[in-house]
């Protein structure tokens, strides 16, 4: 039986797909535990004793986690579909399968997390974990796919040392604002139970968590300020400077939505608009980091990748 073969381009389209299906999970638990839905199913892997999944007689909060746990099956199918991908790609490259691996490796960690979390009855730290395991597995997929659209060549940076540090630390900003981020959640009134069910909550004070959050935030945001000045002034390529852009734009939206929900008493909506945009915030990071290197080969591509890595 002839083995299949994949192009670069249909690879990369694969990794896209990967990598947007983990972020829209990311948004879809979050919807998940602000419906009070988070011990909707109250077994696992099984929705409840004898049935995988809701079934006709189940209330809204089964079906929405159990819809959650289907839509996680999909995820993983694209996972699988990326690591098979990368073993059929023409030319193979054995730094895209490890970095498809990791993903197979996530999604199984993130399914194992997510049923300790329930069998733990939500409390706040398997919470927080499986959020910040999420972001970890997302990041991976954005590594993936901006790897599958580069030569396998060694990196160059594209913008001076100085820009390149500030970008680790807004990478390690970034993170710190993601981790007291879900301390306030781990604190706030969106357990993820009912109201019939005891979820403990972190014992701190939503005021003295929520300032820390919030410091974090405009020093982060003003790192990010002196990011886009910095990309100004050593004349950076356009693309990277347009991604700083970008992460600005969506970090000033992401800060306005925080200060709006916590000043009209955190109304589940505006929290669920508040994990998309952390999603979006994040992944804006990790794509400014990586559009500051570039991959150039010296030998002739093969022409599959002479196709994808042609200049536009």
């Amino acid at each position: 039986m002839r083995v299949p073969h994949l192009s670069p381009l249909a690879y990369r389209r694969i990794t896209i797909v990967a990598a947007v299906l983990l972020a829209i999970i990311i948004v879809t638990g979050g919807a998940v535990r602000l419906s009070d839905s988070g011990l909707g199913c109250p077994s696992w892997p099984n929705c409840s004793s004898g049935q995988l999944t809701a079934h006709a007689q189940s209330d809204s909060h089964q079906w929405i986690e159990s819809l959650n746990r289907m839509f996680t099956g999909l995820v993983s199918v694209a996972v699988i579909v990326a690591v098979l991908g990368s073993l059929v790609r023409i030319p193979k490259r054995m730094d895209l399968v490890w970095l498809s691996l990791g993903l197979v490796a996530g999604v199984f960690a993130q399914a194992v997390l997510g049923g300790l979390t329930v069998l733990f009855d939500l409390k706040p730290g398997f919470v927080m974990a499986h959020f910040l395991l999420s972001i970890v597995l997302l990041t991976n997929a954005l590594v993936l796919v901006r790897r599958a659209g580069q030569p396998d060549a060694p990196a160059h940076a594209v913008v001076t040392g100085r820009t390149i540090a500030l970008g680790r630390v807004l990478l390690v900003l970034a993170s710190l604002v993601l981790v007291t981020g879900t301390v306030v959640t781990g604190a706030g009134p969106h357990s993820g139970g009912g109201e019939k069910d005891d979820v403990s909550r972190l014992d701190l004070r939503i005021p003295e968590v929520a300032r820390v959050h919030g410091a974090m935030v405009m020093i982060f945001l003003a790192a990010v300020l002196a990011m886009v000045w910095l990309l100004r002034r050593d004349r950076a390529p356009r693309t990277v400077q347009q991604r700083a852009t970008l992460l600005l734009v969506v970090l000033v939206a992401q800060a306005a939505v925080g200060y709006v929900q916590y000043f009209n008493d955190i109304p589940a909506v505006l929290v669920g608009v508040h994990i998309a945009g952390a999603t979006a915030v994040w992944s804006a990071v990790v794509a400014l980091y990586l559009g500051c290197f570039e991959r150039r080969v010296t030998a002739a591509p093969s022409p599959a990748e002479a196709v994808l890595f042609a200049p536009a």
